[in-house]
């Protein structure tokens, strides 16, 4: 029987897949530190940026679906757009990510890890816009601090990117070190079932 996945998977439909078909595997692209905090039983961390570093050598050695997620479903679809470029098909995104899936009464494995993606952005965005501000009183030209973090802010919600998360996932405790490479394995290896 073959499962053809829909480009958004609602959160019970992919429980539900992950009951009747152990084909099926869910990905996460966030960031090591993110999937180590909290994550599907059972999915495999494959972090976006490692996908972008190997977009060239991508290729499925099987026809499994494969459900993406993240935090929230951007960066799973910046993946699925990737992955469909370098010829994967059968790919699916979780609505609403690790929060859909907990929201909707899936469970998930904690352990200690970094903070998701997005709430970094927001300590630093925050941060930077209160020194400036605050320094502004001192030196007024410093309250161009705030105005450029509040148009950079403007710029990722119309564009749905965000260039202050790219440089954030350079950080170490976000990266995949290059000895992480086996993490593709997860996603294109011919035998890649869930553990």
């Amino acid at each position: 029987m073959r499962t053809t996945l829909p480009q958004t998977v609602e959160p019970a439909h992919a429980r539900d897949l992950r009951e009747t078909d152990h084909r099926v595997r869910f990905i996460d692209v966030r960031t090591p530190g993110e999937f180590a905090s909290a994550h599907i039983p059972g999915s495999r961390n494959v972090p976006l940026d490692l996908l972008r570093e190997h977009r060239e050598e991508l290729t499925a050695r099987h026809g499994d679906p494969v459900v993406l997620v993240c935090a929230s479903g951007a960066r799973a679809e910046q993946a699925r757009t990737l992955l469909e470029t370098a010829g994967l098909d059968q790919l699916g995104v979780l609505r609403g990510g690790i929060a859909g899936w907990e929201g909707d009464g899936g469970e998930l494995t904690r352990g200690r890890g970094t903070w998701a993606m997005e709430r970094q952005v927001r300590l630093v965005a925050g941060s930077l816009v209160l020194t400036g501000v605050v320094a502004s009183t001192a030196v007024p030209r410093l309250k161009w601090i705030a105005g450029f973090v509040g148009a950079g802010l403007t710029f990722a919600a119309v564009t749905d990117t965000c260039a202050m998360s790219r440089v954030l996932g350079l950080l170490p405790h976000n990266r995949t070190s290059p000895a992480d490479r086996t993490l593709l394995d997860g996603l294109t290896a011919e035998n890649g079932q869930q553990q």
